[in-house]
């Protein structure tokens, strides 16, 4: 008899357990589903910087379901003056491009085609199909076509943008996201708490 309480109580203790364990195995499997498919956290800086905002852009996407978005920081001089040179967090949502709903004067998140590591922040200047007129140095000009399945990116800051000036027109393909929003709340928040 005391055989069978216990083995009742081993039975609802391994049931909860197998529970507990369903949910963990639930939730590590929407954050890889976020990682790879939703949002893809291509962040620099410190791990603080890095754990936090992917906490947000998780967040975000648990909160709005339907926008499929997340957070990146941005540094460098390439964007300015739209972005900061100091770092701006910028809400990149992932299905626009995945679509074909990206056009000329969006601001994307690029896989280098230089570094495959980097992400790059720059501005669609020309489909495919358009003729793109840019500037190689401040007395010569150029003129090309993009050609079929690519876009033309430039940074808006063009003495300080290394783009398709540079290694000419990005497959679509390596779009990574379109940027729809620039979060200022998120950069005052985390001034106050390194302080």
């Amino acid at each position: 008899m005391r055989l069978l309480s216990y083995m009742g109580q081993w039975k609802s203790a391994a049931k909860e357990v197998l529970d507990r364990t369903a949910i963990v195995a639930k939730f590590l499997c929407l954050l890889h589903v976020t990682n790879n498919y939703l949002c893809s956290p291509t962040l620099v800086g410190n791990p603080i910087n890095t754990c936090s905002i992917f906490l947000f852009s998780f967040c975000l996407f648990v909160g709005w379901l339907g926008l499929l978005s997340c957070g990146v920081q941005v540094y460098g001089p390439s964007m300015l003056p739209t972005l900061n040179l100091t770092g701006d967090v910028v809400l990149a949502e992932h299905v626009s491009h995945k679509i074909g709903k990206v056009g000329t004067g969006d601001v994307v998140l690029v896989r280098s085609p230089v570094d495959p590591r980097r992400i790059l922040t720059k501005r669609v200047v020309g489909m495919e199909g358009d003729t793109v007129s840019f500037y190689v140095d401040p007395m010569y000009s150029q003129t090309t076509v993009v050609p079929k399945g690519h876009v033309w990116i430039q940074g808006d800051n063009t003495y300080a943008s290394s783009d398709s000036r540079h290694f000419g027109p990005v497959p679509y393909g390596l779009i990574q996201g379109k940027v729809f929003f620039r979060d200022y709340v998120f950069v005052v928040s985390e001034f106050f708490i390194r302080m």
